[in-house]
């Protein structure tokens, strides 16, 4: 199995390559950014490595996307402020990497697009950081370097770990790899009880339930003092419905017929994907007076209805200014954290595909989230709560416990891998 994942892997890498080097330079889809970020990566990871001071602790921590950072967030700052270490964040999304690059962290000391999952990369890669722990989020199984960390012997952990019940590591032809993988992770922080229990029976022992650190991240940005006058002139304390991370389907659908039939509610929109074609779109399909963020000025910022954000990395702050939001991506396998806008004890609504957030059933067991499938059920679910204000009183109450009993995961990943480091040393 391993050679036919390896093969595959070799191929797309080829491939990537070949259409990125090729393709028009003016070209932003989301696949070529990646592709060119790929083009590079050997020599940044090279470059980088040069850097290092190896007299300190290395941490490497990947993650998907820019979603997934957000869990990674917290524990990077946790591990900067108890350590003198060196931290190198990897992403495989270019949304992610491109935002942090245009607006970087200051307790990272490297970011590089993950070099593809060959088996010469990943002894590349890390022969060349030598980290002396990693960290992956969620769900990133890359098996040819997590093999390479465990022949290194490099305390290696998933965090914020979603084993379902039709993961691949259960009856699939090509679930024996996903299983070996598992067995390399010195300690795999679940986010429930279920996954704990999938773990337990595919032999993994060292594993335990830990929460989501997307909590501890979402109130460190909810309690940071953060403003922007665009906005403040916008809202002016008003009602305000914040669309987040809306995807070009029934997303964009949904909110464009909701504003369309409220046009006394101001509607922030900030695109998953920021595009001419996305951000012409909506100008084209709302009815009311429509500005975008980035050519607003002045009077007509006040008089219009709706706001398109049209940069990204400020969503999580920008949930501050809504009295009720809604998180896209639920009608992909990818809803977008419904956590950011819960922590400002906002009501949320989001698309039915929920099985791989264990946050989003939560909300709707607590009375805070609901799950809509079309735009009549938005609806539905808006008119409820627009005009009443003990509905929306009653909902900030149950939210700001619900964050209560969450926070905390942070110190329990740092600690356990500030002890690895120890031990190792």
């Amino acid at each position: 199995m391993s050679k036919v994942y390896n093969i595959a892997l070799s191929v797309a890498k080829t491939a990537i390559k070949t259409v990125a080097a090729i393709a028009p330079d003016e070209s932003s889809a989301k696949f070529l950014r990646f592709g060119r970020g790929q083009l590079s990566t050997r020599r940044d990871v090279e470059a980088l490595g040069e850097k290092i001071d190896h007299c300190k602790p290395v941490f490497w921590i990947h993650a998907a996307s820019l979603g997934e950072f957000a869990i990674a967030r917290p524990i990077i700052r946790k591990l900067k402020s108890t350590l003198d270490c060196i931290v190198v964040v990897t992403f495989f999304s270019p949304t992610g990497y491109e935002a942090l690059r245009r607006h970087p962290m200051r307790e990272i000391d490297g970011v590089l697009y993950l070099p593809i999952d060959t088996e010469k990369n990943a002894r590349h890669f890390v022969e060349t950081l030598r980290p002396d722990c990693a960290l992956f989020m969620v769900s990133e199984f890359w098996h040819n370097y997590l093999l390479e960390l465990g022949r290194k012997k490099i305390p290696t952990f998933l965090v914020s770990a979603l084993i379902r019940d039709d993961a691949p590591f259960f009856n699939k032809w090509y679930g024996n790899i996903y299983r070996k993988s598992l067995e390399t992770f010195s300690h795999i922080f679940t986010l429930d009880r279920h996954s704990l229990e999938n773990l337990n029976k595919l032999g993994v022992k060292s594993a335990s339930i830990n929460g989501d650190p997307l909590f501890d991240n979402a109130v460190q940005i909810a309690s940071s003092r953060w403003e922007d006058p665009i906005l403040n002139l916008f809202c002016n304390n008003r009602k305000v419905f914040v669309a987040g991370s809306i995807h070009e389907d029934e997303d964009l659908d949904m909110i464009c017929d909701l504003a369309n039939r409220n046009p006394d509610t101001k509607f922030i929109i900030v695109p998953h994907e920021i595009t001419p074609g996305v951000i012409s779109t909506l100008l084209s399909r709302l009815k009311g007076s429509t500005v975008v963020y980035g050519n607003a000025a002045g009077e007509e910022i006040d008089k219009a209805q709706n706001l398109i954000v049209d940069f990204v990395g400020a969503l999580a702050s920008i949930y501050r200014y809504g009295t009720f939001a809604y998180v896209g991506g639920g009608f992909t396998p990818l809803l977008h954290s419904v956590i950011e806008p819960v922590v400002y004890g906002l009501p949320v609504a989001f698309g039915p595909k929920i099985h791989r957030k264990v946050a989003a059933r939560q909300l709707i067991e607590e009375g805070i989230g609901r799950s809509v499938s079309d735009a009549v059920e938005l609806e539905k679910w808006f008119s409820e709560l627009r005009l009443n204000p003990s509905a929306l009183s009653d909902i900030k109450e149950r939210a700001d416990r619900y964050v209560k009993q969450n926070i905390g995961a942070t110190p329990r990943v740092a600690d356990a891998v500030i002890k690895s480091i120890k031990d190792a040393r």
